[in-house]
């Protein structure tokens, strides 16, 4: 009999951490706590503790009793402004969480940390690419280098060990989390279509002709899965579709999906031109029977603007995963369309 193995998910109502929870909840070797601030939705497909991470008195009163917890997918982020308050916060969380559970439980043997292509410098212009899991680093700061560096240093000499993912631009369901760069593409193509206008690309010209890539949050489930058990510890791997594609030749394809025509690209300041659509978005959603979700909660338009300006290659190489076990790929554009047919099918968008 398969040894039952206990996982906690931190950041457990996100784009990543939703998914995983229901992924895991599909595995019978597996039970899955999932960790937030925010309450849980009715049908979540796991149980959840509703904890403040940057609290460590509050991880310790809600987390300190579990002393069976055999694995932690660390999954939580929190935006900030500036280079040393994102450190101080994901480390902080990170750090909090770590420390209250492997005091607490004898049984952990594994901790999954998710990063994303900013390792690399893809935020701040072009890098070298494909990305591999052993290039050099940047100039710091960088808040997952201070992450990365403490939970490997943490863990030597202990009965756990950790190992890395670097997925990119992460995609698939999640309420509430509007850093989702499929919600941002649905919910801009819904609005641009009730105002009668062409499906145009917001972001540069030279972004709609680079090679570009992102992570299905359905196959990083599967990887970290695979990550938790199969991996070598105090490794990195970048896991992304496995697939690149241009925008322009995406972009075809939701149009045609939207049943809309394509425009030329036309940057578009997507965090000051949809900031007034609130009243639009309320009237679609009386009018199609839409979930009443908060226009602000639906999409982050600064992660918009940020993916479709990027006038640079962003590639990370998945040779490193492949060779240690994990072959999955997933075409993007497909991806793109099964998720807008899921936003549809759950009255998320028209």
């Amino acid at each position: 009999m398969t040894e039952k193995k206990k996982a906690l998910v931190a950041g457990g109502l996100g784009v990543i951490g939703r998914n995983l929870v229901e992924h895991l909840a599909t595995l019978d070797d597996w039970e899955t706590i999932g960790l937030s601030r925010r309450p849980p939705p009715g049908d979540a497909a796991a149980r959840y503790i509703s904890v403040d991470l940057l609290d460590a008195r509050d991880i310790r009163a809600r987390l300190g009793a579990l002393d069976d917890v055999t694995h932690i997918f660390h999954a939580a982020y929190q935006e900030h402004a500036t280079p040393q308050a994102l450190i101080d916060a994901n480390l902080g969380m990170l750090r909090n969480l770590v420390e209250t559970v492997s005091a607490a439980s004898p049984k952990l043997r594994r901790v999954v940390l998710y990063e994303g292509a900013k390792y690399y410098g893809a935020h701040l212009g072009a890098f070298e690419t494909p990305a591999r899991e052993d290039d050099p680093r940047h100039m710091p700061p960088n808040f997952y280098y201070d992450m990365q560096d403490w939970l490997l240093a943490f863990a030597a000499g202990r009965p756990w060990d950790a190992v890395v993912l670097r997925p990119d631009v992460v995609c698939g369901f999640a309420v509430g989390n509007p850093m989702n760069l499929a919600m941002v593409i649905a919910v801009y193509a819904s609005i641009s279509k009730a105002l009668g206008l062409p499906l145009r690309f917001p972001g540069s010209a030279a972004c709609y002709g680079k090679l570009a890539q992102v992570t299905d949050a359905a196959q990083l489930a599967r990887g970290s899965a695979w990550a938790a058990t199969l991996a070598r510890g105090g490794e990195a791997y970048n896991l992304t579709n496995g697939d690149v594609f241009r925008w322009r030749q995406v972009w075809e394809a939701v149009a045609h999906w939207f049943d809309m025509e394509v425009g030329e690209p036309q940057t578009i300041p997507l965090a000051a031109y949809m900031a007034d659509k609130g009243p639009l978005w309320q009237a679609l959603t009386e009018r199609h029977g839409l979930r009443p979700i908060p226009y602000e909660q639906l999409a982050a338009w600064a992660f918009g603007d940020f993916i479709f300006r990027c006038d640079w290659d962003v590639i990370s190489s998945t040779t490193k995963i492949r060779q240690a076990g994990f072959h999955d790929v997933v075409d993007s554009t497909e991806m793109f369309l099964r998720l807008f047919e899921q936003l549809r099918a759950r009255r998320i968008i028209p």
